[in-house]
């Protein structure tokens, strides 16, 4: 059986509400980019209480960024559990700070690197424990959102439900090194698992049974703030000539590079701007260049709508390969949320399911050029239909099934449980 469908919310059922939830994420609570892992919790707090446990420093992040701004709000909360926890300007959140753990990523894949692994898992355990006594906390949910460096934390702990939550592919060498035989350790044992993406479903399904699809969605109130008429287009943007084919996210292995170029080469009457943090492991600045090609370097997301609003066209070049079908970008609403035409690679071919005609799926830059083409010349009713799309695909939506989700397996757990007794 393939768990391939999108799960829509039960509404016979009561949603979650006035639980306890320990998210333990892969991503920092504060990173500059916005995230599935800590927009998810967000709003989950909005009627439960909600732990963010923040991905663990290593000793090497704890000499790499000694001097850095997130260090610093670290700092105070490392070695002391009694002052593990940072408010948030949401008082159900809370951000838990762990001690630091050796590195040990370097270590060879088998016996001495799980045995490492034992002792990091002890040492955040101890922390996560002596927090949830101190809380007084005694059922609470725990989610694994995709940190697969910590793959049986939850063995230690007490939950009264465990997930994981599987927002991506694990695609990098530092991932894929010890990753592929974590994360599957952590799939066999949670009581159920959430995949952003269809495929993902799919594989980890094969798995754990009990895996549902949960598509990700996108802060539209926040990309809408592109169709103020008031709202100036970022600085950033300034003397570049239009229109302004644009791309808003990071600029890494998931950007297919040949395909830009032909698209550069092909239409010198156009300017492709890409905005985002560069990865330099795939790509230096300095070695692709074009008259009409502009790496801009990352902004603040808060200028997320000044930056679309300056974009003719926002775009989605990824490449299709064997990795690809597994991602569910999240900037794909975002951009729709704008009002701004869309074009993409046909990277993922479950994404048209969400989006209907309202994007132009591309199998090379021949089509690709045409699309972009058929998009500057765009209307009033298609902007409405692409707005239309963007509010059937908010947070608001998707934590609502999440929520829903949660509460069905709660209560199906409890159930067995009680059976059993």
């Amino acid at each position: 059986m393939l768990y391939d469908r999108h799960i829509p919310p039960n509404r016979c059922t009561m949603s979650l509400e006035n639980q306890n939830i320990v998210i333990f994420s892969q991503m920092q609570f504060d990173s500059p980019l916005e995230s599935t892992n800590f927009t998810m919790a967000k709003h989950l707090a909005k009627d439960n209480m909600v732990y963010y446990v923040d991905r663990p420093y290593t000793w090497l992040d704890y000499v790499k960024f000694k001097n850095t701004p997130g260090f610093k709000t670290r700092r105070p909360h490392f070695f002391s559990a009694a002052n593990s926890l940072i408010d948030t300007e949401n008082p159900n959140l809370k951000i838990i700070i762990t001690p630091p753990v050796p590195s040990i990523n370097m270590l060879p894949e088998g016996k001495l690197y799980r045995w490492a692994l034992k002792i990091n898992e002890k040492i955040v355990g101890k922390r996560l424990k002596k927090v949830i006594e101190k809380l007084g906390i005694n059922n609470y949910i725990f989610i694994n959102s995709y940190n697969v460096a910590f793959p049986s934390l939850h063995k230690q702990l007490k939950p009264i439900l465990t997930v994981y939550h599987c927002v991506d592919p694990l695609i990098e060498p530092y991932q894929t090194r010890h990753g592929l035989i974590s994360e599957d350790i952590l799939v066999k044992d949670v009581d159920m698992v959430i995949s952003t993406s269809k495929e993902l479903c799919n594989k980890k399904g094969l798995l754990n049974k009990n895996s549902f699809f949960i598509p990700n969605a996108a802060n539209i109130s926040h990309s809408q703030k592109a169709l103020n008429p008031e709202l100036k287009t970022a600085d950033i943007l300034k003397g570049i000539k239009r229109p302004i084919i644009g791309y808003f996210g990071n600029i890494e292995r998931r950007i297919n590079y040949d395909l830009v170029k032909e698209l550069v080469n092909s239409n010198p009457d156009k300017s492709f701007v890409f905005i985002g943090p560069v990865d330099r492991y795939y790509i230096k600045e300095e070695e692709y260049q074009g008259d009409n090609l502009f790496l801009k370097g990352a902004v603040p997301y808060e200028l997320m709508p000044a930056v679309l609003k300056g974009f003719d066209v926002a775009i989605i070049p990824f490449k299709k390969d064997e990795v690809s079908n597994n991602i569910f970008p999240l900037k794909l609403f975002e951009y729709l949320g704008s009002g701004k035409p869309v074009v993409s690679t046909d990277f993922n071919t479950d994404l048209k399911d969400f989006t209907g005609d309202t994007v132009f799926y591309c199998e090379n830059a021949t089509d690709f050029s045409e699309a972009l083409n058929v998009s500057l010349n765009d209307n009033d009713s298609l902007k409405q239909k692409r707005l239309a799309v963007a509010a059937d695909n908010t947070w608001e939506h998707r934590i609502t099934e999440i929520k829903d989700l949660l509460k069905a397996n709660l209560d199906k757990k409890a159930q067995r449980d009680k059976v059993l007794v």
